[in-house]
């Protein structure tokens, strides 16, 4: 018995701000001298982010006012954790129901009394009662649907969810598992003025993904699907401190240090080496990639580490650059595209992972099923 994902839903808020336009709102929030401007100016050039998203106007050039770093009533205070709360709680579910909306509305129109379990995922904010009942409210879901939550696992949240949903789909046959990722990253901007900050700065974006998780033998619909074929994860001890995100006074602080993308190409061999074991494929049997877009390095480190071509990991670039890094969300994205991609082999194997605080490394290996 196996599972598969068969559908796939993304949004993004009304805010799109080119890359351009946010540096010069850091330069100015972060009252850098002409130096320092064209230090931050080179990490933003080589991001590979063209545009990103956010809930708030704030980072935009064309907007003289702001909702929590550019309110002119507020110039003089820097918004507390309960303010950006406050906008997170706001904001997050309607963001979260248009991705499950985009997700459900090609399939069954019953689809929706069918789900008995449902999956959120969020690192960026937390409320109770809290978004998984917004969603089953907003959605008219059943009210006695299975919920579970994953909170601040960071980018690779959206993998653990994908396992979880494998478990229950292999465990109960007529199982319908519906996962959303809603993160709202840029409410965390953090003014102090460190290399950390920076960085993180550079790459951060809003969005959400829901994904419908289900029997493949008993699925919804037609078309193409992706089978969930193998999972397999690890921590690395030695770099905990290269990762890491924290409740602050002033939002969730980000550690994000250099030194990420080179433990990564360390550590991913090993790594995907004991999951192609696990599946019983070799490395020549994996036909495309799904990296998390974490930063370009990322993407970059993990190709030249296990030597693929960017080609093969064509849309993980592309993500990166029309959306920035969506922490746990960006992920899907990236799936959802080849999901769609129509001119593709029925029985191509995806080898994809996920990184974040730990510093974890998720993996998967998945089956592209065609006009299934």
């Amino acid at each position: 018995m196996s599972s598969c994902i068969t559908a796939i839903g993304t949004a993004n808020p009304k805010y799109r701000i080119s890359q351009n336009d946010i540096y010069h709102f850091m330069v100015e929030a972060f009252e850098l001298d002409k130096n320092n401007a064209s230090r931050l100016k080179l990490i933003y050039d080589n991001s590979g982010i063209d545009y990103r998203y956010s809930v708030l106007p704030d980072f935009g050039k064309e907007y003289n006012d702001g909702l929590l770093f550019r309110n002119s009533e507020n110039d003089n205070s820097f918004p507390g954790t309960a303010k950006r709360m406050e906008q997170y709680q706001q904001e997050a579910a309607g963001l979260a129901v248009s991705a499950a909306k985009n997700c459900l509305d090609n399939l069954a129109t019953d689809i929706h009394s069918k789900i008995t379990h449902l999956i959120t995922v969020s690192c960026t904010g937390m409320y109770a009662p809290g978004i998984d009942i917004n969603i089953v409210e907003l959605l008219g879901l059943d009210h006695s649907i299975e919920r579970t939550c994953i909170n601040f696992m960071g980018c690779y949240g959206a993998l653990n969810a994908l396992k979880t949903a494998d478990y229950i789909c292999r465990a109960q046959e007529d199982a319908k598992v519906l996962i959303v990722c809603i993160e709202l990253c840029t409410l965390h901007f953090q003014k102090e003025n460190t290399l950390d900050n920076w960085v993180a700065n550079s790459l951060f974006s809003d969005g959400a993904a829901a994904a419908l998780v289900e029997n493949s033998k008993g699925r919804t619909g037609a078309g193409n699907m992706l089978q969930l074929d193998t999972f397999y994860s690890e921590f690395i001890p030695a770099a905990r401190n290269e990762m890491g995100w924290n409740i602050g006074d002033n939002g969730f602080e980000m550690r994000l240090t250099s030194k990420v993308s080179k433990l990564i190409f360390k550590h991913i061999p090993s790594i995907a080496e004991k999951l192609l074991e696990k599946s019983g494929l070799t490395a020549d049997q994996i036909d495309c990639y799904a990296i998390h877009p974490g930063g370009r390095k990322i993407l970059e480190a993990a190709e030249t580490a296990l030597k693929f071509s960017t080609e093969s990991n064509k849309f993980g670039y592309e993500v990166l650059r029309d959306f920035g890094n969506m922490s746990s969300a960006t992920i899907l994205f990236v799936l959802e595209k080849i999901l769609k991609e129509n001119n593709s082999e029925s029985g191509k194997n995806v080898l994809g992972f996920a990184f974040g605080p730990g510093l974890t490394v998720e993996s998967m290996i998945l089956k592209k099923i065609t006009n299934a």
